[in-house]
């Protein structure tokens, strides 16, 4: 399909595991904020929240609990058109067998998974086949998160042995996470294009202020995005913005003189879906 033919799937990434009121003021971090921001960003163009659970001192956590307080309220505010995607990111803090509990425990519609966490060296191979088993039978849509060429490798070589059961998988190319000073740049998306045949989909994300014009390449390129206050709370001007929704329309504006039309809640939880 011609890529200007596909809905451009526009994800919410508002907060993060890192960022606290004291880096940026205006970030969401409690369930109602969060929520808030979701109908704000839905409004703006946002297909799909890409969700951060925080405890009372605004550290990341994978607590089940708090994973269903966030998910009630933002459903409840942005009803059901839009793809509620939670993250298992470890910031060194949780195990990969961690990560694959709050799965089992949460059964999200969605999930984000970064394959270097989730299967490090000397992984568990059948523990890991036994996750991602459930997971298809769970009908959880994953979106694996690649940062590099090694995570590539290590994506691949699951599904070619079969411990990722299934076709192809919808990823996410990050961009300028472990660049000096977080920099990321438009070239630094072109490694990762037609290096993985077990790709259903793409999306890309950007670290720093550049992370417009990274988003508008993977637009043109075919590719989505995800987007917001996690990787860069500045303006295309070089302004802050005031609300993560600033960015999403931004972004919105750029796709469609790509030619892009902007997808639907129900578009993305197509083009999102894995082929098991």
């Amino acid at each position: 399909m011609a890529y200007g033919r596909t809905p451009f799937v526009i994800a919410a990434a508002p907060n993060g595991a890192r960022k606290t009121k004291a880096d940026v003021p205006n970030i969401p971090i409690t369930p109602a904020e969060v929520a808030q921001t979701a109908l704000a960003c839905k409004q703006a163009g946002a297909a799909m929240m890409h969700l951060h659970v925080r405890d009372e001192d605004q550290k990341h956590s994978l607590d089940v609990g708090r994973y269903r307080e966030m998910l009630t309220e933002v459903r409840a505010a942005v009803g059901d058109d839009m793809v509620l995607q939670v993250t298992t990111e470890a910031v060194g803090m949780y195990s990969a067998d961690d990560q694959m509990a709050m799965v089992r425990g949460l059964v999200p519609e969605a999930v984000s998974i970064a394959i270097r966490e989730i299967a490090p060296d000397g992984f568990d191979v059948s523990a890991l086949k036994s996750f991602f088993a459930f997971m298809r039978e769970a009908k959880i849509s994953p979106q694996f998160i690649l940062y590099a060429s090694d995570d590539v490798r290590r994506f691949n070589q699951l599904v070619e042995t079969g411990v990722l059961p299934g076709e192809k998988f919808p990823v996410l190319f990050v961009l300028g996470r472990y660049s000096a000073g977080q920099v990321s740049d438009p070239a630094d998306l072109l490694p990762f294009i037609g290096t993985s045949s077990y790709i259903s989909t793409w999306m890309v994300c950007a670290f720093g202020a550049f992370e417009n014009a990274c988003i508008l390449t993977g637009a043109g390129l075919g590719g989505h995005a995800r987007i917001g206050f996690e990787n860069n709370h500045l303006l295309v001007d070089g302004s802050p913005a005031d609300h993560n929704a600033e960015l999403i329309a931004q972004a919105r504006e750029g796709a469609r003189l790509m030619a892009r039309k902007i997808a639907t809640g129900e578009q993305a939880k197509q083009i999102m879906h894995p082929v098991w």
